[in-house]
């Protein structure tokens, strides 16, 4: 099965996705799954957050076109970056590269033939005329040297460094999902070796302290209160149950936050 996803920022009434699935359809015989096109405009993090979740759940041989691309029409670099698994396509802005990390070793190629792009490249819209055409060809079968050069000096991206001792976690805020859960880059299994669960923990962000549960699940608490748990991408997140926990601690991605452990 020749597959494709998408993920874009350009929201889901555009005519943008269309077009490229449009390409892609006249191409090759390929399915497409959206992963989703409501990334927050320009938001490169996000974006790169999300498309780091997900990537590992599709098939083998899957092509992921990943577009936050607010440089698109500059300088910046079209990149293909090919794993043993997967092979991502989009910007070198360090938006792929979270995902390939993910997925494990992985070889950089720079986007350089003419040829596998659509005749009239647009200044504004490199999803449709570069990026698509490229993932269709590589289902089609065309060597990755034939893309372009092998490239080293890539932009990187990555979600900062945490630390837990056996008293304290620190990091940062990397996502906030649809229901205001906070997802921190704090190791789940880490925090787990020292610290068991319904014990007390106290969340510091700026000047904020609250006091929590850190439990199995959302259900372990009451509705309306807050808690701390470790949710299915194995991270740290702050949530209330059945409630928006960003919104109550007004808390954003980029956020440094520090947990005492009792």
């Amino acid at each position: 099965m020749k597959l494709i996803t998408m993920l874009s920022d350009f929201g889901s009434k555009s005519n943008y996705v269309s077009q490229m699935k449009g390409i892609a359809l006249s191409m090759s015989e390929v399915s497409i799954v959206d992963i989703t096109h409501d990334i927050t405009p320009y938001n490169i993090r996000e974006g790169a957050y999300v498309l780091k979740t997900c990537v590992p759940y599709f098939p083998v041989g899957t092509v992921h076109i990943g577009i936050v691309d607010p440089g698109v029409g500059s300088d910046r670099r079209g990149i293909v970056i090919v794993t043993n698994t997967h092979i991502l396509v989009g910007p070198d802005n360090g938006l792929l590269i979270p995902a390939a990390n993910e997925l494990g070793n992985f070889t950089v190629y720079e986007i350089k033939n003419p040829r596998l792009m659509l005749k009239n490249v647009s200044n504004t819209f490199h999803g449709r005329d570069i990026f698509t055409p490229i993932a269709a060809h590589i289902l089609n079968g065309v060597y990755f040297e034939e893309i372009g050069p092998i490239i080293g000096d890539f932009i990187n991206l990555n979600f900062g460094k945490s630390e837990i001792t056996s008293k304290t976690a620190t990091g940062e805020v990397i996502y906030v999902d649809n229901f205001g859960n906070v997802i921190t880059n704090i190791d789940g299994n880490k925090l787990r070796n020292i610290m068991d669960y319904d014990k007390k923990i106290m969340l510091h962000i700026r000047k904020k302290q609250k006091k929590m549960s850190f439990v199995k699940t959302y259900g372990s608490v009451k509705p309306g209160d807050f808690l701390a748990t470790i949710g299915s991408n194995n991270l740290l997140e702050i949530s209330i149950n059945q409630g928006d926990a960003s919104k109550k601690l007004d808390v954003k991605p980029g956020e440094k936050i520090k947990i005492l452990l009792s």
